[in-house]
Order: structure tokens, then C-alpha cells, then sequence
């Protein structure tokens, strides 16, 4: 079985071929792969498949938990100059179909592209309360729910205060993801976030993308620069909250997993 491991400012996938797998993906078999002593080791699988006209190719993404996301900008981008390297497309702009529907990318370079990624969809905003603390949140969706707070001070137990909001099924019936952001400038912002399914990341390209949509509502200019702990994107948000996102994507290594392996992930089911 092959596969690649692309990271993106840090957030890795592996990278997998529907047609190639002997199996199907599992829960079971996403979280073996995903592990970082016992398996490949990675933030989650993307799982690339044939798809309908216009589409180049169906992308599936599974967290490192089994459970499947709806989107993701920084796995969005690994597999769309996948896509563009491994032969499936030559164009430049192409369509890929997800769960969260339609995005339309543009490669801009050997490593870079935009992905257009529809408009976000405000939901909700107020006050709630984690752990010790009460936050101001806004609360809206970018192919996946996205929870966006302001702070002035970004340094706090991330795992304490994201993962009780990430549960919080009673205002975010689908869970939902948490970037706590902080102003740095007219439009510039610095961002950590806490991934539903993931726990703290290094970078998240949905997340990036909710905070910039909350900075831009408050205020900010777009684009909007969002600084995180892997490295920097860029943000346009549009007047109807259209959002395009733009940065980078690099493969790590190709392998192909043992026999032995194999036999282990088909036996789990």
C-alpha cells in the first residue's frame, strides 16, 4: 500500500489513493495509520478518488481520531499540488469535489496556491463559559464550524479552555473547531487553534480562515495576514465573506506501508 506524508506550516497528512487501497478506511484503521509510534504518524488521512465532471478528484478528510472533517484548508492545499504532481490534472485552476462541496483552487506556484473556499456563514455570537473563564465568541462556518475568540493575551492552556468548547454540543451540536486570535496590527493577526478531532495544531487552514472572517467583522482589513505556530496565511475576505485562502504545500517522504501492516489494518476493520 502507498502513500505520501505532505505537511503544511507543520499540519501533516498522509496522503492515500482510493483505487489503490485494499480496503476501505475505517475509524479504526485512520487512527492505527495516524499514530505516531505504531503507525505513519500524522494530523490526519487524505483520501484522494475519482469523481464526476468537472471534478478532478473526490477528496475525503479524516481526522486523526477516525472521525471525517468537512474541510481543511492546509489538507485542502497538500492535496490539491498532490493532485498537480502525481499527473491528475495539468491545469492550473480545477475543481475538487468535498463534504463540504465544491472549492476551486489556483496553483500560483512550484509550492503555493489559493483555494477558493466559498463563503463563510455567521451563526451565532455571545458569551460562554470554559473551565474558569467566560469569552466573547463568534460562531460560524467555512465548510466546517469554526469558533473564533479575541484575546489580548494569547498565552493560556490551550487543551484546558479549547477542548470543553470544542464538546460543547449544546451550542455546537457538530462540535467545532476553536482558534483564539489576537490583534496585531490593521491586518494582521496572530492565531492558535484548537482542532475538533486533532486537539492543539500547529496551523489550520479553516481555522485561519474563521479567525480572519471574526477580525475582519470587527474591524480588520483583508487580506488578512494570520500568524500561527507553523508559519503564516493569507486570508481574502470578501464584503459577502467569500474567503480565499493562500499558502503552501510540500511533500515529506513517499512509502508503502509493510505487509505485515497491511495485514494488521485489515484484520482491524
Amino acid at each position: 500500500m502507498r502513500f505520501e506524508k505532505w505537511q503544511a506550516l507543520g499540519n501533516d497528512y498522509v496522503i492515500v489513493e482510493r483505487d489503490a487501497l485494499p480496503w476501505k478506511l475505517t475509524p479504526e484503521r485512520v487512527r492505527r495509520i495516524c499514530e505516531p509510534h505504531f503507525g505513519v504518524g500524522a494530523d490526519g488521512v487524505l483520501e484522494l478518488g475519482p469523481a464526476a465532471a468537472p471534478h478532478v478528484a473526490e477528496l475525503r478528510i479524516f481526522n486523526p481520531d477516525g472521525s471525517e472533517a468537512e474541510l481543511s484548508g492546509n489538507g485542502a492545499r497538500e492535496a490539491i499540488m498532490y493532485l498537480r504532481r502525481r499527473g491528475w490534472t495539468d491545469s492550473d485552476t480545477f475543481s475538487i469535489e468535498t463534504a463540504a462541496g465544491e472549492i476551486r483552487p489556483t496553483i500560483t506556484g512550484e509550492t503555493t496556491c489559493s483555494v477558493d473556499m466559498g463563503r463563510a456563514k455567521l451563526m451565532s455570537d455571545g458569551t460562554l463559559t470554559s473551565a474558569d473563564r467566560e469569552f466573547a465568541y463568534q460562531h460560524l462556518t467555512i465548510g466546517n464550524p469554526q469558533t473564533a475568540i479575541e484575546l489580548d493575551d494569547l498565552d493560556l492552556d490551550l487543551a484546558r479552555y479549547g477542548a470543553p468548547i470544542e464538546s460543547n454540543t449544546e451550542l455546537f451540536p457538530n462540535r467545532t473547531n476553536v482558534s483564539f486570535w489576537r490583534r496585531e496590527s490593521g491586518s494582521e493577526i496572530t492565531a492558535r487553534i484548537y482542532e475538533r478531532g486533532v486537539g492543539e495544531t500547529m496551523s489550520s487552514g479553516t481555522g485561519a480562515s474563521g479567525a480572519a472572517v471574526a477580525a475582519v467583522l470587527k474591524g480588520a482589513d483583508s487580506p488578512v495576514t494570520v500568524h500561527l505556530d507553523g508559519g503564516d496565511l493569507e486570508v481574502e475576505v470578501g464584503e459577502d465573506l467569500h474567503v480565499t485562502l493562500s499558502g503552501w504545500a510540500v511533500p515529506v517522504y513517499s512509502g508503502t506501508l509493510s505487509d505485515d501492516f497491511v495485514k494488521e489494518l485489515h484484520e482491524a476493520e
